[in-house]
């Protein structure tokens, strides 16, 4: 069986009405990817009109949070998975609509959208209880799908050459201390951050900017969002990189090609 290349996106929608009135959809027709992982999807089930992605060719899963407007993931794929699940086991965080897992022959790919806390102590404690499930959780799976490719964002910028001003953010959520170690944890454990295969000292390459103080046009960002595949996958891939330019939200869509 010949291995076959695809191209993935991930991005943070920051609300896929509100990308979608941006032209989305026209982007995704051009850009044509294989399959599109979004995070911060905002909708419920009937607020999102899936044969706009249907047309594309797209299948569609969508992972939405009890709360309205909050939160949420979702997989697009033109080739059909295999199997597609919902969540990571724990009501706490699938009720947010954090996770969806699509297999795809001996590979399997995570959506995942993690907590930020940036909303005080209480919401960072929570972003670390879901570091802490999300870690368990794939350590676990890959007793029985050694092959994963991990992606969405994970609200952590993990080495200073992936923030701007790094001193200046040291205590800032997204770029503490511990936050980083769980990085290092997970390259420690086998997965590849597979923009830095690429790109492996690039400087000022980021993913999400504020809205304020005009921060995308001054390039002050943060590098939120990644494809980590484990060890075993390395020589499947072709490229990863960074739509910086790409604008449907305050996060810019990164990308991957990797033979299945």
């Amino acid at each position: 069986m010949t291995d076959t290349e695809y191209s993935l996106i991930s991005y943070n929608v920051n609300g896929i009405r509100s990308a979608i009135s941006k032209n989305l959809y026209d982007w995704l027709r051009v850009e044509n990817p294989d399959i599109v992982c979004l995070q911060e999807t905002k909708a419920q089930h009937g607020q999102i009109d899936a044969s706009l992605f249907e047309q594309l060719g797209y299948h569609c899963a969508f992972h939405s949070a009890q709360r309205k407007g909050y939160s949420g993931t979702a997989i697009l794929s033109k080739p059909t998975p295999d199997t597609v699940l919902f969540g990571i086991g724990d009501a706490r965080f699938d009720d947010e609509g954090r996770l969806i897992r699509a297999d795809y022959g001996d590979i399997t790919l995570l959506c995942s959208y993690f907590p930020s806390g940036t909303m005080g102590d209480v919401r960072q404690a929570f972003k670390m209880e879901y570091l802490t499930t999300f870690f368990q959780y794939i350590q676990q799976l890959r007793q029985s799908r050694p092959k994963l490719i991990v992606t969405g964002d994970f609200n952590i910028s993990h080495k200073p050459i992936d923030i701007n001003s790094p001193k200046t953010h040291e205590r800032m959520s997204g770029f503490l201390p511990e936050e980083r170690a769980w990085m290092d944890k997970l390259a420690d454990a086998g997965f590849i951050d597979t923009f830095r295969v690429f790109h492996p000292d690039e400087a000022e390459r980021y993913s999400w900017w504020s809205y304020w103080a005009k921060a995308r046009e001054r390039n002050i960002g943060w590098r939120l969002d990644y494809f980590w595949i484990t060890e075993n996958l390395r020589e499947n891939l072709s490229d990863a990189d960074i739509l910086d330019n790409v604008v449907h939200s305050d996060h810019c869509p990164v990308a991957l090609r990797i033979r299945f």
